[in-house]
């Protein structure tokens, strides 16, 4: 089922399932107001039980012995102390996976024999959706709903399509001019650095690995700083599930270190990174400067909403609210440059107001609540910090705006009306709940404007008429384009954006070239009965 679908369905749900906590045994009141958020939390029901770096198959310490906190953003507590990985860890967590590589059994294996130990890694994440959803919301901060009943399941989907895809993958043979026989072959690249955001911290996860073991490589992923934990515990689930050991090695760290060492190493034979646009660029740089490794990036974004004249404009308010609030508005492909026609404006902006006044804002671990605090108090006062200058710069504040309560970092939705397309709220990547509301005449002109930045990664289109849907469609120069709907995000369908959201695609058959050498094999034939 679409993402979009299932988030829409489980809100409706939410509103019968007052005063239930989200498979953790205790009974608050839940109601649709910032309550909630200033509520003693609610202490999940499980322990922290992998805290250090993954290397060939055991978890071990940092070489250095550091650790560093990681914290629960609805307070700003420390949650568990994790291995601090640098670069001297990188080094043995790419040794691992070179020999794993040159010599282990992991891309000896028949695909057929990859695949279910991929299948089984599936089958062990649906049996362990309660802890996993309870990690990632605890380390994140996003509802334990969307985590356990929307995430979980995309991530097991996800695996078992790229398991699918293990025993499919295959060369040609192509006809030739002369007496040869012409072979192409698909091989794996090699040893595979990741580096994943704190957003989506498992989903990212599993768009990585999955494709790069369906293909038979070898894995080194850092985590984010800010959610080390359940990439951990997912890990500790693949080696049970039969991975053998030094195929996929975690380490936890910061970005000028361990990060910077794997976009550097010499051994390493592929670069993929998902995180701002600012950081891709110096990821790109590095693995340029090294061995000219190849990179797949999905950057940023600053994705146009557009709601057209003949739209009903009920659902319109809806949709483009789940696009910009969804995940706290952390999300790299957020509607966040809402643009309505000048004929339904007003209406659209008065119900907007009204939804994000509705919004239910608390911890997210009770049932019911849309949204939960920021991820960190340097994200937090990131958005602050633009709210204030779109007040500043002559934008109107419709709703929201402020903190809510004076622990973790929870913020009032947000709604911004009369914004003008050089105000740095309609032109930067603010990653959180904060919507912009611009006005528009005609299709040429929302063209124009919704391509005039330098981010491409998605476009939302609201309309009746297929003509409209289409002229839109084909004229924005973005990755992905939602017809009435948004942030539907099936395991076949790629994602990726043009200009500086990035290069390659994830997800779908697109992502495996991400994870494949071609090789061309010509063999002479002798006295051949046909070329």
């Amino acid at each position: 089922m679409a993402a979009a679908s299932r988030i829409s369905s489980l809100l409706s749900r939410s509103l019968l399932s007052k005063g239930r906590i989200c498979g953790l045994g205790r009974s608050v009141v839940c109601s649709y107001t910032t309550a909630a958020a200033l509520e003693k939390p609610i202490t999940p029901s499980i322990n922290v039980n992998y805290t250090k770096l993954l290397i060939n198959g055991n978890f071990v310490d940092s070489a250095s012995g550091k650790t560093f906190p990681t914290y629960d953003p609805r307070t700003g507590d420390v949650i568990a102390h994790v291995a601090e990985g640098d670069a001297e860890d990188i080094n043995r967590a790419v040794s691992a996976a070179r020999k794993a590589f040159d010599e282990g059994p992991w891309p000896k294996m028949t695909a057929y024999e990859r695949s279910r130990v991929l299948f089984r890694f599936a089958d062990l994440i649906d049996q362990h959706t309660e802890e996993l959803a309870t990690l990632e919301t605890w380390d994140n901060g996003k509802p334990y709903e969307q985590a356990a009943k929307i995430e979980l399941p995309m991530i097991s989907r996800l695996i078992r399509y790229y398991a699918g895809w293990a025993d499919k993958i295959h060369g040609l043979t192509v006809p030739a001019d002369s007496p040869h026989l012409l072979q192409t072959i698909h091989e794996p690249i090699g040893v595979a650095g990741q580096i994943i955001p704190w957003n989506f911290p498992l989903l990212m996860f599993a768009w990585k690995v999955g494709p790069a073991l369906a293909c038979g490589n070898t894995v080194v992923i850092k985590t984010a700083e800010q959610t080390p934990l359940s990439a951990l515990y997912a890990a500790k689930l693949l080696h049970e599930a039969g991975l053998p050991p030094g195929v996929l090695n975690v380490v936890s760290g910061f970005g000028p270190t361990a990060g910077a060492a794997l976009a550097t190493h010499m051994q390493v034979d592929k670069l993929a990174f998902t995180g701002s646009t600012e950081t891709g660029k110096i990821v790109l740089e590095l693995a340029a400067k090294s061995n000219l490794k190849p990179v797949t990036l999905e950057l940023g974004g600053k994705s146009p909403f557009i709601v057209c004249k003949d739209a009903d404009v009920d659902k319109a308010v809806e949709l483009a609210h789940f696009a910009l609030f969804f995940n706290q508005g952390q999300c790299c492909c957020a509607g966040s440059r809402t643009y309505v026609h000048e004929s339904v404006y007003d209406e659209f902006l008065e119900k907007a107001k009204a939804r994000a006044l509705k919004r239910s804002v608390g911890d997210p671990f009770v049932a019911g609540i849309e949204q939960g605090p920021q991820i960190d108090s340097e994200q937090f006062e990131k958005i602050m910090r633009y709210i204030r200058s779109g007040v500043e710069s002559g934008a109107t504040l419709e709703t929201g705006g402020e903190r809510i309560g004076d622990k973790g970092f929870y913020i009032q939705p947000t709604v911004f009306s009369n914004v003008k397309e050089d105000m740095l709220i309609a032109k930067d990547e603010i990653f959180g709940p904060v919507q912009s509301i611009l006005k528009f005449k005609d299709i040429n002109e929302v063209i124009r404007r919704a391509n005039t930045t330098s981010y491409g990664l998605a476009a939302g289109v609201f309309t009746q008429d297929i003509d409209t849907a289409n002229t839109l469609t084909r004229a924005l120069k973005v990755g992905t384009v939602w017809i009435n709907c948004y942030d539907v995000f099936d395991a076949a369908i790629p994602f990726g954006g043009y200009k500086m959201s990035g290069q390659g695609r994830e997800k779908g058959i697109h992502c495996l070239s991400n994870y494949l050498q071609v090789k061309a094999v010509v063999t002479p034939l002798k006295d051949p009965a046909w070329i």
